[in-house]
């Protein structure tokens, strides 16, 4: 088999359009279809339904998806490491759930790069699926997210509790907040059964968002309310350009970060998580 027939199920399978495809692979689109036709007859079955301007998996292509993913991020992370074998350089992956990037671990990597020049290190941005899988199959060394799982395979580790409070562009209270242009941030599984258990009454948010830095632009530049990490907002209640809203109780997230306890770099990856500022 040839990575590049996974590479392009892989960008078929996103994009659901063969010309697409193509073009952002930077082939023909006959060169396309050749190379899942290819991967077609090798497995002996279909990956696509292939009908005029619909493009679907078949129930192979689903659970071909997941092995795809996982044989790609294996050759690219083996390039890598090869790559990097003479320069001594050792590979490191961390990944972590969009708003712990914006929160815990932007700082992180840019301490790693300044204290660590004998890490090559690689971040990526994932849903928490997507990251553990990829903790699971070693195709990736540490993984930040809200919501850990329970396996036997896995060393988690608590990092960071988050404080999280209610704040808004115009002084009020809860129920005004909740009832004025209020956005609902996902912080994770757990926030929003709190979320749900707190509030029973309020009116359906208008506007969902899964990040809270894109939430924290939209109330600078919009107004509104919204429940966002107290670091990220802090500088913006100082200057008066939010409010807190006080009856509203804070909710705290606990930050993980997850491991393979088999992965061969885990007594550098606790080193690693020991110098990590606190939160």
């Amino acid at each position: 088999m040839d990575i590049h027939d996974f590479v392009t199920f892989l960008e078929v399978s996103r994009t659901r359009h063969f010309g697409q495809a193509a073009k952002n692979l930077h082939v023909t689109q006959s060169a396309v279809s050749a190379r899942i036709r290819q991967l077609e007859q090798q497995l002996g079955t279909a990956l696509f339904i292939r009908e005029r301007n619909n493009i679907q998996l078949t129930p192979a292509g689903e659970k071909m998806l997941r092995y795809a993913e996982v044989i790609t991020t294996a050759w690219n992370r083996a390039r890598q490491e090869v790559g990097l074998s003479q320069s001594g350089q050792l590979p490191f992956g961390i990944g972590g759930i969009v708003s712990l990037w914006d929160i815990l671990l932007q700082t992180w990597i840019q301490q790693l790069h300044r204290e660590h020049d004998e890490l090559a290190l690689h971040g990526e941005t994932h849903d928490s699926d997507v990251l553990i899988r990829r903790i699971l199959n070693n195709t990736l060394d540490i993984a930040f997210v809200f919501d850990a799982p329970q396996n036997d395979t896995l060393t988690i580790r608590a990092v960071a509790t988050l404080n999280l409070i209610m704040v808004a562009s115009q002084a009020s209270n809860a129920d005004q907040a909740l009832a004025r242009d209020y956005i609902l941030v996902d912080w994770g599984t757990a926030f929003l059964i709190r979320h749900a258990q707190q509030f029973p009454d309020q009116p359906t948010p208008r506007l969902h968002i899964g990040q809270g830095r894109i939430a924290l632009a939209f109330l600078l530049n919009n107004g509104g309310s919204a429940y966002l990490a107290e670091s990220m907002v802090q500088p913006y209640l100082d200057e008066g350009r939010l409010h807190r809203i006080n009856d509203a109780p804070a909710i705290e997230r606990t930050a993980y970060a997850v491991y393979n306890s088999q992965n061969a770099k885990s007594e550098l990856i606790e080193q690693l998580l020991d110098e990590m500022p606190a939160y």
